[in-house]
């Protein structure tokens, strides 16, 4: 169960506020969850949540050992506007069964069923999210998600997690250069395994470094790869990798 901190937006300057931050259109609150990222001015992975509506405050829901880090870039960014951000004393529920009716459809991909927030404790139903994630190539918090990540080559845009036609955010110039004046040469990939290797195990080919193995789950892996040497079978310490057909 993944450990996440409930902030609490609120002031007449929030939507705002955060949409000159992040990384997805603020408007798209009025239609659900959001899932969004803050980047440095340099283009680089910070921190990514998910924002809801909650009357005319916004939660914002954060992996706990980011969360203070978060808080305190947010408020530096406050400056004056009319937005005050506290911690609440809701919990994360989540689940792929039937959704309880207060919870809401995970925007980043169907098969990650709801997410729902309460004062009760902490709970889901059991779900292998491991599964998922490497199924659909979904990048995890701390995982595959780290402050050397960009997010294009996480799969951002795939996982409606960026909006390309909000206008400014931070690290908005560097993520629109990648999109549009340069091809990924680097980017998170499917890769079948055989055998099995520690999250973080450099992967080599031909002898050369080709990128890293991530989470593993029923023979397959998220690999963050050069695409130029991801060919025929690779080495992940003694396991054998190899990019899905």
């Amino acid at each position: 169960m993944p450990n996440r901190r409930i902030l609490r937006l609120t002031g007449k300057d929030t939507d705002s506020f955060l949409q000159g931050l992040i990384t997805n259109d603020v408007q798209r609150l009025n239609e659900g969850l959001v899932y969004a990222a803050l980047l440095t001015p340099q283009g680089k992975y910070l921190a990514d949540f998910f924002l809801k509506r909650d009357g005319s405050s916004v939660l914002l829901d954060v992996a706990e050992d980011l969360a203070d880090a978060l808080n305190k870039r947010l408020t530096m960014y406050k400056l004056r506007a009319d937005v005050a951000i506290e911690v609440t004393d809701l919990n994360l529920q989540r689940g792929t069964g039937p959704a309880p009716e207060s919870a809401l459809p995970d925007p980043r991909h169907p098969d990650l069923g709801w997410r729902g927030y309460s004062s009760a404790p902490e709970d889901e139903d059991g779900t292998d999210w491991d599964a998922i994630r490497v199924r659909h190539c979904i990048p995890e918090t701390n995982i595959e998600l780290t402050p050397d990540s960009y997010i294009l080559e996480a799969g951002f845009e795939a996982l409606n997690g960026l909006d390309f036609k909000k206008g400014c955010y931070v690290g908005q110039e560097v993520t629109a250069r990648m999109k549009h004046k340069t091809e990924l040469r680097k980017g998170l990939l499917i890769v079948e395994i055989k055998g099995a290797a520690p999250i973080g195990s450099e992967i080599q080919s031909s002898g050369k470094p080709a990128g890293t193995l991530f989470t593993q789950s029923n023979g397959k892996a998220i690999a963050y790869l050069r695409l130029d040497r991801a060919q025929g079978d690779m080495l992940a310490g003694d396991a054998i990798v190899r990019l899905t057909d």
